[in-house]
């Protein structure tokens, strides 16, 4: 491990982090103030603040070794019925997925091929922007069967990280993207992945119509992707932070985890998108 390492996240409400050697050294204002899906954590931000984004922050630090050496990399919790990582775990479960493109602190851009793995990596990571390289983290996935892109940088790049997939022969391949340039990127080479756009708060119109070629976009709290992908969108799940299905493969998995849930659910036919009462405010 390096004498400095570094971690940049972005999360609730977009707020800027900087972790160094194991500290909390910057958190940025916010871009919102409030949000319901922050208010339901593990450790709870009732209001956006960065005193409340810091304790959040430390909170993961030390649940579960986020931005460590000590990083859990397996969990078999939901956290958001409709999550990116759940969904992508509940697909793998179902055989519609074999392996999954995620970004992970400690490690950067891994293909992960458990359910467990999925979960553990994604479940309660937020924007990671630039990693450091821990070898054990790295150890852990690869010994839990997952592939990391590079061992030496800790590199974020997902296009490259759906390269490695296809060529260790994996074909019903799954990918998080956070900017809408890397959704058209590999749209465009990997026609057949499954792209799942995630942190896509700030967007503007121009971007939320380009990521609106990913097969799901979460809607965070993003105006212009509510306006711009929910309006193109075939299924809605949630309201006050929405994943919507973009595509046939999008919509199938949404509706394959419902069929196989025992959780209530509203099915309706109606125009999207479907605004809750309860949304991150204000909406940028």
């Amino acid at each position: 491990m390096p004498d400095t390492d570094e971690h940049i996240i972005e999360a609730i409400g977009r707020s800027r982090i900087v972790i160094r050697n194991g500290e909390v050294v910057e958190v940025g204002e916010a871009i919102i103030t409030d949000c319901p899906l922050a208010k339901r954590f593990a450790c709870p931000v009732p209001e956006i603040s960065t005193e409340a984004v810091r304790e959040n922050i430390e909170h993961r630090m030390k649940a579960f070794g986020m931005c460590t050496p000590d990083r859990e990399v397996l969990d078999t919790r939901e956290f958001v019925g409709f999550g990116a990582s759940e969904l992508l775990s509940f697909g793998m479960k179902a055989g519609m997925i074999d392996a999954a493109v995620l970004a992970c602190d400690g490690a950067g851009t891994v293909v992960v091929t458990t359910p467990a793995m999925v979960q553990g990596v994604g479940g309660r990571m937020s924007g990671l922007v630039r990693t450091s390289p821990y070898p054990s983290v790295m150890d852990r996935i690869e010994d839990g069967g997952g592939i990391v892109l590079d061992r030496e940088g800790a590199t974020i790049d997902q296009a490259a990280g759906v390269r490695l997939a296809e060529a260790r022969g994996y074909r019903n391949v799954a990918v998080t993207v956070a900017r809408p340039e890397t959704a058209a990127e590999i749209r465009r080479a990997h026609p057949d992945a499954l792209i799942v756009a995630v942190h896509v708060t700030g967007l503007t119109h121009a971007e939320a119509g380009v990521i609106a070629a990913a097969d799901l976009v979460t809607a965070c709290a993003s105006g212009t992707v509510r306006e711009v992908v929910g309006s193109r969108a075939l299924v809605q799940a949630g309201v006050s932070v929405p994943v919507f299905a973009m595509t046939g493969r999008g919509k199938n998995l949404i509706i394959e985890k419902i069929r196989q849930s025992d959780e209530p659910v509203l099915v309706k036919p109606t125009r999207l998108p479907a605004p809750g009462d309860r949304q991150p405010e204000p909406l940028v």
